[in-house]
């Protein structure tokens, strides 16, 4: 995961490590004691180094990374958002509209863009890898979209890639913020290769030297199929319903305990999160770019931020740390057509993810 990174560490104030070697550039995110949480500053940082690689002939590959051991990336600053929230602000605007762009940026860059999804990756972590063109990832992979469980509805592209993934597979990560291992993020399109983490820092030593369609056939591993291979029948069952009450009924009645167990789980969710997030990943699949999906989520996004759930999720996961959120509404029966729909509605700054 650190393979290639310089001695620099956060304390020096860089959160974005910039460097060059051979014909590779690396960026190394740098925030290890905050799992490497994405900040405004860092995803201009990003941008700038892609800007400059972009059309440098020396740089035949992109890797990103994090540093520390604990993973590639948590998603975003979410205490700032919360006390963004809290504040009635609206400085969460300009970092969404940039990292959404960043997203789409990632997406269509013309050289491979290897992510090195080692570790936990979540949220906006999934963001700055998971639309690379080449996704490593290893036995220590965590990917998730958990934003449910804080009251907001899975950004940064995360409904592009999840209403793509086979079958119900998807909505049921994005409901649950299940986490995803290596075998089931392959599985659902967000992972492409498996590589040992053990191998990382050579495979990234290889990257300096050659093309990445040359080196990865070196390094990737099969995977046996996961933990969603096992539950597809039940999932696809299931959450094909039309509404998340039905979901949750026909897990209840499906005769099967991880199913049940699963109802349990989608019921500690966000109530609108829930209904938004099903609207969302229902609108996406017909939806025919990934930026045509972001300027979506900027509206749910903006609409988030002014809503009690965002800063309740937020106290309650993260900040007060009591497990214990108090939702308004609090049951799904409470969330109404019209609560939906206003997630859905233009937001105060209109400027799309272009």
């Amino acid at each position: 995961m650190t393979a290639g990174t310089s001695a620099t560490t956060a304390d020096d104030g860089e959160h974005v490590l910039v460097r060059t070697e051979g014909r590779a550039g690396f960026l190394t995110l740098n925030r290890p004691r905050a799992i490497n949480a994405l900040t405004h500053p860092m995803v201009r940082a990003i941008d700038e180094a892609l800007t400059a690689w972009e059309d440098d002939p020396a740089v035949g590959t992109v890797v990103i990374q994090g540093s520390g051991e604990r993973g590639l990336c948590a998603g975003g600053d979410i205490r700032a958002i919360h006390d963004d929230a809290r504040a009635g602000g609206t400085a969460s605007f300009g970092f969404w509209r940039d990292e959404y762009r960043l997203n789409a940026r990632i997406a269509r860059f013309p050289k491979p863009y290897v992510a090195f999804m080692d570790g936990i990756v979540m949220g906006g972590g999934v963001g700055v890898s998971a639309h690379g063109s080449v996704r490593v990832v290893t036995e220590r992979s965590r990917v998730a979209m958990p934003e449910t469980g804080i009251g907001f509805v899975p950004d940064v592209g995360g409904t592009h890639l999840l209403s793509r993934a086979p079958g119900e597979l998807g909505t049921h990560l994005a409901l649950t913020g299940s986490q995803a291992d290596a075998a089931d993020a392959l599985l659902t399109g967000l992972a492409d290769h498996f590589v040992p983490s053990a191998e990382l820092p050579r495979l990234a030593a290889e990257l300096t030297r050659a093309p990445a369609h040359e080196v990865l056939p070196r390094f990737a591993r099969p995977v046996q199929p996961g933990r969603l291979a096992a539950a597809r029948d039940w999932i696809d069952a299931c959450y094909a319903a039309d509404t998340v009450e039905e979901i949750v009924d026909r897990l209840l009645d499906s005769g099967v305990t991880e199913a049940k167990e699963t109802a349990t789980t989608l019921l500690t969710r966000s109530p609108t999160a829930l209904k938004v997030t099903l609207a969302a990943l229902r609108r996406a699949r017909r939806l025919d770019s990934l930026e045509a999906v972001l300027d979506m989520e900027f509206r749910l996004s903006c609409a988030a931020l002014s809503s009690a759930d965002l800063v309740e999720g937020i106290r309650a996961q993260v900040v007060d740390k009591d497990r214990d959120p108090h939702w308004t509404p609090s049951t799904l029966a409470e969330v109404t057509d019209a609560d939906v729909a206003r997630y859905f509605a233009e937001p105060a700054d209109p400027r799309q993810i272009r």
